[in-house]
């Protein structure tokens, strides 16, 4: 079974005051590492989708693959679309789907979520009953996933009205899904 990951990397970061793809995280840049956590998950493939400052993402992080989210300033739900879109010409059964602003999500947390993958599971990580990413979408939700992607809300209405068929894996012990906002909260950079 084909599992992708999908890395939603197109924002401006306004409030960063600088894309989140090119911000420098522990000697790496957040991009480069939401794609080798996906990578030492054991996924597949992954996919990168750039925006804002695209080209600047594609120089500074070649050897990823990256689609390009032409719609990025319309919010994060335009990006879920046009990675889906991207993902569909290929085999994946499911994907998995990272934010670059999650540094803290570990390839063991991406592992325990794909390992619910098949064309119809929905999945998301867990933090002590609060739900958050990694997200899993089979391949039969995609379109509807896509359909309802609006704004800054990516899958978050369509998982809602799915409620039933989401499994919540817990990665709280291995996973922090703390996002970088502004640049105080990435106090680890270097």
């Amino acid at each position: 079974m084909e599992i992708a990951g999908l890395v939603l990397a197109a924002g401006a970061g306004r409030r960063y005051g600088m894309p989140k793809a090119l911000v420098r995280w522990q000697g790496g840049l957040l991009v480069e590492r939401a794609a080798e956590t996906a990578a030492r998950a054991g996924l597949t493939r992954t996919l990168v989708v750039v925006g804002a400052e695209a080209g600047r993402v594609r120089a500074a992080a070649p050897a990823l693959t990256c689609t390009e989210n032409g719609d990025w300033a319309s919010g994060m739900g335009s990006s879920l679309r046009a990675g889906l879109a991207a993902l569909a010409g290929t085999t994946a059964t499911a994907a998995v789907v990272l934010l670059v602003d999650m540094p803290g999500v570990t390839p063991a947390a991406v592992r325990r979520v794909a390992a619910l993958a098949a064309p119809d599971a929905l999945a998301m990580g867990g933090y002590a009953g609060r739900r958050s990413h990694p997200v899993l979408l089979g391949r039969d939700h995609w379109a509807g996933v896509a359909a309802a992607a609006t704004g800054d809300r990516g899958a978050r209405d369509y998982l809602r009205a799915h409620a039933g068929q989401v499994r919540v894996v817990e990665v709280g012990d291995v996973a922090d899904d703390a996002d970088l906002d502004v640049p105080a909260d990435g106090r680890g950079m270097i």
